[in-house]
């Protein structure tokens, strides 16, 4: 039976939804460009073969905003023990597949499989972006929450800036702020990701997102020697614009990940 509630963290508390059963454990990372309802369309049927579990990052959707330093791959360790789970399969989209190469990296024994849309992974050498960064931080200083939304929509949401993927740039921009101030960065894994090259693995990439977010898909799929799935028409929010896609990835590679 399904469950859902915060879960404390000793300085903090993340908001987490257990479907329950018995199913191999699968789990959820959601973007730093959205929240955990991003996985909503994909919920039912996920969670007719797996057990599901999904979180809010710290300040993101349900979660409460940060008020000490945190760091994410933390977050998601202490989240697997909450729960008692091992040998999970792992679905990161953008911020989300950073930690989870993360993790797979640091506690290998513990992964199954990995699923990554769009990754963000840390220690890419993303090109640096002046007149970008000047505006978010004006946007910032100003408290300017429409204005942050607008930018994550112009920076993130190339396929149309429709309901679904406003709320879930919305949701982003009022967790940024924080996230400034309380993230402690994950240590660098793209120069590392050669080592996990015998666990199961696909990526997935949407031919209307940043060049620089293709490029990295790109070289994550060949260091990690894993297949590369194109999505036409697909930006930054492939759970949304591409839900039939993702589960296909999702049962292909969980079908090869250890039990």
């Amino acid at each position: 039976m399904t469950s859902n509630g915060l879960i404390e963290l000793g300085d903090g508390a993340v908001w987490a939804e257990d479907s329950g059963g018995d199913g191999p454990p699968l789990v959820l990372l959601h973007p730093g460009v959205g929240d955990s309802r991003i996985w909503d369309g994909l919920w039912p049927e996920l969670a007719a073969q797996h057990r599901l579990v999904r979180y809010d990052v710290r300040g993101y959707g349900r979660s409460p905003e940060p008020v000490a330093g945190y760091s994410n791959l933390a977050d998601l360790h202490a989240v697997l023990d909450r729960f008692g789970l091992d040998g999970v399969h792992l679905v990161g989209c953008s911020m989300g597949g950073g930690t989870s190469l993360g993790f797979a990296l640091r506690h290998p024994g513990r992964v199954a499989s990995l699923t990554l849309l769009c990754p963000g992974v840390v220690g890419y050498p993303w090109p640096d972006e002046p007149e970008s960064d000047a505006e978010y931080d004006r946007l910032v200083a100003a408290g300017d929450l429409p204005g942050l939304t607008a930018f994550g929509l112009h920076q993130w949401a190339a396929a149309g800036a429709d309901p679904q993927a406003t709320a879930q740039l919305r949701s982003a921009a009022r967790a940024w702020p924080g996230e400034d101030v309380h993230q402690r960065p994950d240590p660098p894994v793209f120069d590392r990701l050669g080592e996990l090259s015998g666990l199961p693995a696909v990526v997935l990439i949407g031919d209307l997102d940043r060049p620089p977010a293709i490029d990295c898909a790109e070289r994550t799929a060949e260091r990690l020697g894993c297949e590369l799935v194109r999505l036409p028409g697909v930006d930054h929010l492939p759970p949304l614009r591409a839900p039939e896609a993702v589960l296909a990835a999702i049962r292909k590679v969980t079908v090869r990940g250890r039990p």
